[in-house]
């Protein structure tokens, strides 16, 4: 086993890495910007090295200052965690070149999934099921008419070297294409330097369903569950969960035995996420993120499986300690993504110094973040503040749990998206599991948000009140409660 790991990531899940390798007698090397230089993880960790004087994600995105703060240091390993580096096929190729242990799949495995032509070709050729759609970028408008008249609409325009929902377009009618292809090119070319779009035939009430494989370098490759993440806003999750709540045993095991497919087809080492699109009895393959997710820990919740802790084992040469048949489903987790961010205003970022902080607990609740009271969350970065998990034995008590729990959250000092998942989570057809990827639009979930928050910041200021906030801190509460209101019966009489 290592002695040493690296850790190239900053935030929760630097902090939910060197957790694992703490568990495991494991050193860990921080490395930090200037904008982080009084972050949690960075002093969590046993060392922290500073990687430059840039605030921005630059710092960490500099491949030759990481590689060298590993070897200064002695680390042995590096994990990348997600974003930033994770899935930079010169950044694994830096470190086997290095004689650093990348702790991800193999560079060729991120080169495979690293475009989504790439990843289609792939798959079709491995029996996957594929979204019906072109093989080959498309750069001219007359070409994408006519592919996009073969497919019928509506279709999807994909920027071809992007993720994220970055340059997406969703095109009706003929009308509509040549405008939206132009700005989804556009915005490709600005994000990602290149402005191929591959096209793709648009499903009906699609839900967003994945699944999470565990490959070791001995061959052997398991699916571990589900992950249900259809609740997105302009196709970023938002709130996951696990079941699926479409999911049977048989979509299970037919689900389940692709992704494992897909996996091997591609050489697959490692933890990684196989996404499908799921629409009306049939799915198809999306794409496969070759490194930890975000919603890891609502897979571990419903498990008992510690996905950092195999990606750790699993690098260091260890073959995985259990079949397919060993792996199952106990309970039901959902995870709400907590932002700094304004759900009110268009859910602008809202970086600032969060001056009272507590975070809830209780039976089945868990909570992986990297803030504190007096932290200052920089604009430079993502705005996630923590990732809050409840778990029950089926779905509904689960729900009754994340309720309670966003009930006890306290942050004061920075706007967050607290009151956003209370309105999710009240929400009839929620609750129900009849969603898709278009919920919170035909849900019309912002102006739930809306009528939601005046009765729950009154609420919060009395808890607020109980857990130990002072007075300033609880009128500041009820002046933006006061300001909201008048602001929507303004709005109302204009």
């Amino acid at each position: 086993m290592f002695k040493k790991i690296l850790i190239a990531n900053r935030g929760e899940i630097a902090i939910r890495v060197m957790r694992a390798c703490r568990e495991l007698g494991i050193s860990t090397v921080a490395v930090y910007s200037e904008a982080d230089k009084n972050a949690l993880f960075a002093k969590y960790a046993d060392e922290a090295v500073f990687i430059g004087p840039s605030p921005s994600s630059q710092s960490y995105l500099k491949i030759e200052n990481i590689i060298n703060a590993a070897r200064e240091t002695g680390a042995e390993a590096v994990h990348p965690g997600y974003g930033f580096l994770s899935e930079n096929t010169h950044f694994a190729s830096a470190c086997e070149e290095n004689g650093i242990v990348f702790i991800g799949p193999p560079s060729h495995a991120i080169d495979a999934m690293g475009s989504k032509i790439t990843a289609r070709q792939t798959m079709l050729a491995a029996g996957v099921p594929i979204v019906p759609g072109i093989e080959e970028g498309i750069t001219d408008p007359e070409d994408a008419a006519k592919v996009a008249e073969d497919i019928g609409y509506p279709i999807i325009l994909k920027p071809a070297a992007g993720g994220g929902g970055i340059g997406m377009k969703i095109v009706q009618s003929s009308e509509e294409l040549q405008p939206a292809l132009a700005s989804s090119q556009s915005v490709a070319r600005n994000a990602f330097g290149d402005d191929t779009i591959y096209i793709e035939k648009y499903l009906t009430e699609p839900r967003h369903i994945e699944f999470q494989i565990l490959a070791d370098k001995k061959g052997k490759t398991v699916y571990v569950s589900d992950r249900e993440c259809s609740i997105q806003r302009r196709h970023q999750k938002l709130i996951e969960e696990s079941p699926s709540p479409v999911m049977t045993e048989e979509l299970r095991e037919r689900m389940g035995y692709i992704a494992v497919k897909a996996a091997k087809a591609i050489g697959y080492v490692s933890a990684g996420t196989v996404e499908f699109m799921y629409s009306r009895g049939d799915f198809y393959f999306l794409e496969m993120n070759t490194r930890l997710q975000v919603e890891h820990p609502i897979t571990e919740m419903v498990t008992g499986v510690d996905l950092a802790k195999e990606q750790i084992r699993i690098a260091a040469g260890y073959p995985l300690g259990y079949d397919q048949s060993d792996m199952r489903i106990r309970g039901w987790a959902i995870e709400c993504r907590i932002n700094a961010e304004d759900p009110l205003n268009d859910f602008s970022p809202s970086p600032g110094k969060i001056k009272r902080y507590r975070s809830p607990g209780g039976p089945g609740i868990r909570v992986d973040s990297g803030v504190y009271t007096g932290y200052v969350i920089p604009p430079y970065y993502d705005s996630l503040i923590s990732k809050l998990v409840a778990l029950g034995k089926d779905r509904n008590e689960a729900i009754a749990r994340m309720e309670r729990a966003l009930y006890e959250y306290i942050i004061v000092g920075v706007k967050t998206n607290i009151v956003f998942h209370k309105a999710v989570l009240r929400n009839a057809r929620f609750r129900s599991g009849d969603i898709n990827t278009h919920f919170i639009k035909e849900e019309n979930i912002i102006e739930s948000v809306k009528s939601v928050a005046a009765e729950d910041y009154k609420k919060g200021a009395s808890l607020a009140s109980a857990l130990g906030a002072d007075s300033r801190q609880i009128a500041a509460i009820s002046a933006a409660v006061g300001s909201y209101l008048s602001q929507q019966k303004a709005g109302e009489k204009s």
